[in-house]
């Protein structure tokens, strides 16, 4: 029997070893009070000692590595410890590359900081390590911001809720009948309340009655309810508590604009200046910065064009991703980053499943959400959309039309090209001669034979 098997190339035991590819390198396993420290000096001699996580010890840290010569090195952590380091490491010049703990294997055995520090620096010298995505200063600011006035947004919201419930518990049910407790009339309503006022006709004299949809009838015996003097307090300041977090949120916008500011590019703009504000009615939850235009001048492009995504879910993205695409080789690099890729599972050459894999990654949780706004969309996204979601399922249909949002964005971004509906558009007649071939194949299981009708 001819011998199937194929010989390869022998390679010598020098070439079979891996190559330290990095000399001096180091890793650094972070915790919140110390840290274990390893590194190569410029003579090759091999250091390991650990140190506390104060601030004066870090900078001291920082110093030895660069006196020491190290240029590069890798840090684990599985919290927020490794940002101050990270910075520190940062400003001395020195390339951190932070690793996600599930990308790398402890030593087998008995398991230890100081056998963590020293597999992750061995690891590193022979550059089998993958950073992590680390955005520039500049972004990590922004989306600090971003995310505070998040967190402001929401307590906003919680706070609504609370309020709604105490009109319950006054039996007031203006609130059912106004589109938005939120909106002008619904706040004037609610700040009469709260100054004392009971009477129905002289809470419905401090709005216009005309520009709402409900009858004027309605309305007055809505607000009769059990005016409590422990209702009036709480609603007073929980009302408070609301314009307190308005106004921290729009702090929030100004600072925000100030990073936008010194992200504009030196092209003859006016750097340095702010942009015109909105002209238009301020929604709830918008910014009262216009930051269409802001990023539109930072990207050189309109990304708001994509079907589904706006301008807050544009730059919560930028502040994440930045806008150098080159980190990424292809759309298909950017997408498996989001984890909007699948990952088969192989095993005998064949695929036995996929992995699932799940991220807390906010610009992936914007491509879903707008991906998922698509299901009503008139264009060639929506009836995508709606073609995949007949055929594989909800689920399977917003991650597709997220990735494909996401390779739009990084092309659009990358190559500066705006968005191009056409390319988009599917062909009817393709389609068409599928669905034709389709039914004949079905027909053909049951002896029958489609013939085209003449007209």
């Amino acid at each position: 029997m001819k011998d199937q098997a194929k010989k390869k190339e022998v390679v010598s035991n020098d070439e079979f070893r891996l190559a330290i590819i990095q000399q001096q390198s180091g890793a650094i396993d972070v915790g919140c009070t110390m840290m274990m420290v390893s590194y190569a000096d410029q003579n090759g001699e091999h250091h390991l000692f650990e140190t506390s996580a104060y601030t004066d010890d870090l900078e001291e840290l920082a110093m030895k590595m660069q006196k020491a010569g190290v240029q590069k090195v890798a840090m684990e952590a599985t919290g927020v410890y490794w940002m101050a380091l990270y910075e520190l490491l940062e400003h001395y010049a020195i390339e951190v590359t932070l690793v996600n703990p599930h990308h790398f294997k402890n030593v087998a055995g008995q398991k230890t900081d100081v056998k963590d520090c020293q597999w992750l620096h061995q690891l590193h010298a022979h550059g089998l390590l993958r950073a992590s995505h680390i955005a520039p200063e500049v972004y990590r600011e922004l989306k600090d911001y971003i995310h505070e006035r998040n967190i402001l947004q929401k307590q906003k919201s919680d706070t609504l809720n609370r309020i709604q419930k105490l009109l319950t518990q006054m039996n007031i049910k203006f609130q059912h009948l106004i589109s938005d407790i939120e909106g002008v009339s619904g706040l004037l309503l609610l700040r009469g309340i709260a100054d004392g006022i009971n009477d129905a006709e002289q809470l419905l004299s401090l709005i216009d009655v005309k520009k709402l949809k409900a009858d004027k009838i309605d309305l007055i015996r809505s607000l009769k309810g059990n005016y409590k003097k422990q209702y009036i307090c709480i609603l007073k300041n929980t009302l408070k508590y609301y314009d307190f977090l308005k106004t921290q949120m729009r702090e929030y916008e100004e600072l925000i604009e100030e990073v936008l500011i010194k992200m504009l590019p030196n092209d003859g703009q006016s750097k340095g200046s702010k942009i015109k504000g909105k002209t238009s009615h301020v929604r709830k939850n918008q910014y009262s910065i216009n930051i269409k235009e802001y990023l539109r001048l930072i990207t050189g492009i309109d990304l708001t064009k994509i079907d589904g995504l706006d301008e807050i879910s544009v730059l919560i993205i930028i502040s994440i991703t930045g806008i150098d695409m080159n980190k990424w080789p292809t759309g298909n690099h950017f997408a498996s980053w989001l984890n909007l890729s699948p990952r088969p599972k192989k095993s005998g050459g064949k695929v036995i499943g996929y992995q699932q894999r799940f991220t807390k990654n906010e610009a992936t949780q914007c491509f879903r959400l707008a991906a998922q706004s698509l299901w009503q969309n008139k264009g060639p996204l929506g009836q995508l959309f709606r073609r995949l979601s007949y055929q594989k399922g909800s689920k399977k249909a917003i991650k597709a039309l997220a990735r494909k949002l996401a390779v739009i964005f990084y092309s659009m971004l990358k190559n500066k090209r705006e968005y191009e509906v056409n390319k988009l558009q599917i062909d009817s007649e393709k389609q068409t001669e599928i669905k034709i071939a389709r039914l004949k194949k079905e027909a053909s299981k049951y002896g029958l034979i489609l013939e085209k009708s003449v007209a």
